[in-house]
């Protein structure tokens, strides 16, 4: 059943919600008037409402429903808005354009479930009339899906985007190559797709397995997730996690002799790129053609789970080391990411890794920390720009309880829904300027045994609104409040056909999240 006071169902939960009596009814005549600069946010408006309620809601100096960029509400930042609906108007207000963007998912999230969906058209579409004031905790909001292990294609990467706008998250990590897939077209060197975008089976399973999107393919995804105000964040994985890169262009490693296949196995392949200079070269060009597709400031080159094994095996590599002034071949991985930070920060882009310890990469990075919630404070303290994404709290690819009956995941404790709101990116006891240094949090779906739209979405929600919720509102951790907003929520979710996971006394339960390490 459709929440009776929606307005006090909103996932995420705004800053301050005033309700007020009547109701605003939107109908045939209702038109929009969008002031300079909110046009984008108009647009948006009929763009997700119109197929859905039939409604035109044409432009008008006159319109009842007004949207307004003003610069003076400093107080909003660049993602809050304040939304007052009455029975005569509604107005939405920011400073910024996104606020607007936020807004209006507000304003979706107001009306019937059915306008999400379109499959009422007798519903009368009326919003509560309510004040509503609403700033992010956190400017980093975000979800990363790998489309290396397990291929989507592009039509479902729109949905999920869209997804993400209704809970306010605007941060799309596109995690786009690994061992077992390389999915980013590259003009320079297309084996990397021809070859390393094709597996001949996973694990033992005999079923062939690829795919890789085309330029156009990934621009519209940048512009459509702009559109709603996302930011779609490329990785490309560096110097460790390329076996599917080696094995379309076999110089690039430490063995140019050998011939390797896409890797089928899951876990942490120990063949890494080589260092000598026409790797670098490669990793030039192809961060290049990224960073023309994808404006993002923020470029992922990975990072993480990076055997030396073949480095201290190769002349050439130790060489190269004691070239470059390292205590051994153990340093050459900090020096590569150095190399490569450093390119991406003279295009003016940011260089982004996984931590983990939060003290391996150079200054510049922005990192992510994953292995232990200490790490994030460690970066910080070292003056990087930190994303959390501790694996006990925001790995959904671990399943969601221990009932038999779940589908396959990845191996350790359970991640239950629980454990995922109970996590504050800033921990109450950092000092001030460490806690500053926080960016947000993500969630991470690692598709090793993912491999369907219907189960990305099983793993996903209600999961994702939970993150949602705390990166949103902050450390206002109010589990039974979000438990009684997430059961009316769901009918929005069921108007949008989402695959979540059902809530049940079990998953809406309290126990402790374990402390397995994960397994990549």
């Amino acid at each position: 059943m459709p929440a009776p006071r929606p307005e006090l169902s909103l996932v995420p939960r705004p800053s301050k919600v005033s309700p007020r009596p009547g109701r605003f009814v939107l109908g045939q005549d209702t038109a929009v008037r969008a002031l300079p600069g909110a046009e984008g946010a108009a647009e948006l408006l009929r763009t997700l409402l119109g197929p859905t309620t039939g409604l035109p809601l044409p432009p008008s100096a006159e319109g009842r429903v007004v949207l307004a960029l003003d610069p003076q509400l400093g107080g909003l930042g660049d993602e809050g808005y304040g939304l007052t609906v009455g029975p005569q108007a509604l107005l939405l207000r920011a400073a910024r354009p996104d606020g607007l963007l936020r807004g209006i998912q507000t304003i979706r999230q107001l009306l019937p479930p059915e306008a999400l969906s379109g499959g009422a058209r007798d519903t009368a579409w009326e919003l509560p009339c309510v004040e509503i004031s609403d700033v992010p905790r956190h400017p980093w909001r975000g979800a990363m899906l790998d489309v290396a292990r397990h291929f989507q294609p592009v039509s479902y990467l729109h949905r999920y985007v869209d997804l993400m706008a209704l809970h306010k998250l605007n941060v799309l990590h596109l995690h786009l190559t690994d061992d077992q897939g390389w999915r980013m077209p590259v003009d320079a060197y297309p084996r990397l797709t021809s070859v390393g975008g094709h597996r001949t089976q996973s694990l033992s399973d005999g079923v062939p397995h690829g795919g890789s999107y085309t330029r156009a393919e990934l621009r519209g995804l940048v512009r459509h997730a702009a559109e709603r105000g996302v930011t779609v964040v490329p990785e490309i994985e560096m110097p460790g996690h390329v076996r599917a890169a080696l094995a379309a262009y076999p110089h690039l490693g430490n063995h140019p002799e050998r011939q390797l296949d896409v890797w089928t196995r899951w876990g942490v392949c120990d063949t890494v790129l080589g260092v000598h200079e026409e790797v670098f070269d490669f990793c030039r060009t192809v961060l290049e053609e990224v960073m023309d597709v994808f404006p993002s400031p923020y470029i992922h080159i990975g990072g993480e789970e990076c055997p030396t094994t073949e480095w201290e095996n190769s002349p050439a590599a130790r060489e190269r080391a004691v070239a470059a002034g390292l205590a051994g071949p153990g340093d050459l991985h900090g020096w590569f990411m150095g190399r490569i930070g450093s390119f991406l920060v003279e295009h003016g882009r940011r260089p982004t890794g996984w931590a983990e310890s939060g003290s391996e990469l150079p200054p510049e990075f922005t990192v992510m920390t994953w292995r232990d919630p200490a790490h994030a404070r460690t970066a910080a303290r070292r003056g990087h720009q930190v994303v959390t994404a501790h694996h006990r709290a925001t790995y959904l690819d671990y399943a969601q309880s221990t009932d038999p009956d779940e589908p396959p995941a990845q191996s350790g404790a359970p991640v239950p829904l629980h454990a995922v709101h109970a996590n504050d990116p800033v921990p109450i006891d950092w000092e001030p300027e460490e806690a500053a240094r926080v960016l947000g949090t993500q969630a991470q779906l690692w598709t090793e045994y993912v491999t369907t739209p219907d189960r990305i979405e099983y793993l996903t929600y209600p999961r994702l609104c939970a993150l949602a919720d705390r990166a949103w509102s902050g450390g206002r951790g109010d589990w039974a409040g979000f438990v009684e907003r997430l059961r009316d929520h769901t009918a929005r979710l069921d108007a949008l056909g989402v695959r979540y996971r059902p809530l049940t006394t079990r998953s809406l339960a309290t126990a402790s999240s374990g402390t397995a390490r994960p397994p990549r």
